[in-house]
């Protein structure tokens, strides 16, 4: 049979699994809108984020530059776990993008045959993804700061 060890670690598991579902739920009632998942939001975002670096004059461009290209971390994280050849498969959607005008575009992990999330029905809900931004824009800029790379009048 199933030892209780192995048991407890279902149930921890479900429990979770609950959280995350009711934390879903909360967050759609407070805000019912929401942004297409596999990564399309991200790479949306950062052509975008590329796209206002173009206009920047100063040195400042690298780091907005720097910034669009983290974007990148969950679509390439996406291909990576789907046994996908991350870079070539990213820059692809990316093109696909632009070309299309389409940010629905993102990473194809469920092997549906179309990048289209909003075909395949892969949304998040807005506010999850702008709290997970924030939290890594503010976790980057702390670690700048201990670095003594950035000073305390960065604005997020």
């Amino acid at each position: 049979g199933i030892n209780a060890e192995y048991m407890g670690m279902i149930v921890e598991e479900a429990k979770r699994s609950v959280h995350d579902a009711l934390c879903v739920v909360r967050n759609l009632v407070k805000d019912n809108r929401i942004v297409y998942g596999g990564g399309a939001a991200e790479i949306a975002a950062s052509i975008a984020v590329h796209a206002a670096a173009d206009k920047i004059a100063t040195v400042q461009q690298y780091a907005v530059r720097a910034f669009a290209d983290a974007l990148e971390a969950v679509p390439i994280a996406l291909a990576e776990n789907s046994g996908l050849p991350a870079i070539e498969y990213l820059t692809n959607v990316k093109a696909a993008q632009l070309k299309e005008q389409n940010p629905h575009l993102g990473i194809d992990c469920l092997d549906a045959g179309t990048n289209d999330m909003k075909t395949q029905g892969v949304y998040e809900t807005l506010i999850g993804k702008v709290q997970q931004l924030r939290l890594a824009t503010q976790m980057t800029k702390m670690i700048l700061k201990i670095d003594d790379v950035i000073t305390d009048d960065v604005t997020a």
